[in-house]
């Protein structure tokens, strides 16, 4: 099952109000072994710092490290519509998730060999890289931590990717 725009939310116990949220998209999966859940949210970017922090950030891929997104699923995506060439956009954004503070504040595990990027991605093979984040154990699957498919996809002739 496909939806658009399904709702999320959670209690803000400081103010007691209800934060709500609309998921992107998201695929939707279950039968006699598993139910999944993947979320895919979608961001515009540019090489201007402002979308990548919208990217990584609140507004972003942290939304699934939090668990506002994905509570207790496995697997993520993140998909980056670029609007200039991959060259410009993706590096700046490979560049903040490999180091303090981007990577603390997103919980980043690093791989066995070290590098903060399974890459080529291995769960979601179409994925540029994937990302794991820890969570939160009230919100994380029971090995405890999110992976994040990247996809970049470039619209128009102007910027191929």
């Amino acid at each position: 099952m496909w939806t658009a725009e399904g709702t999320t939310g959670a209690l803000n116990l400081k103010t007691g109000a209800f934060e709500e949220r609309r998921t992107d998209i998201a695929y939707g999966w279950n039968d006699e072994e598993r139910k999944l859940d993947l979320v895919f949210e979608f961001k515009r970017l540019g090489k201007q710092k402002k979308h990548r922090d919208k990217y990584l950030g609140e507004q972003g891929l942290a939304r699934f490290v939090t668990g506002l997104y994905s509570r207790g699923q496995p697997l993520a995506a993140m998909v980056g519509i670029l609007l200039g060439p991959e060259s410009d956009i993706i590096p700046p954004i490979r560049a903040a998730l490999a180091k303090k503070p981007t990577a603390d504040a997103l919980r980043l595990r690093t791989t066995p060999t070290g590098s903060p990027f399974y890459e080529p991605a291995t769960i979601l093979p179409k994925a540029t890289f994937e990302t794991e984040h820890e969570r939160d154990k009230q919100l994380a699957p029971p090995h405890g931590h999110i992976r994040v498919a990247h996809f970049f996809w470039a619209f128009g002739n102007d910027h191929p990717s």
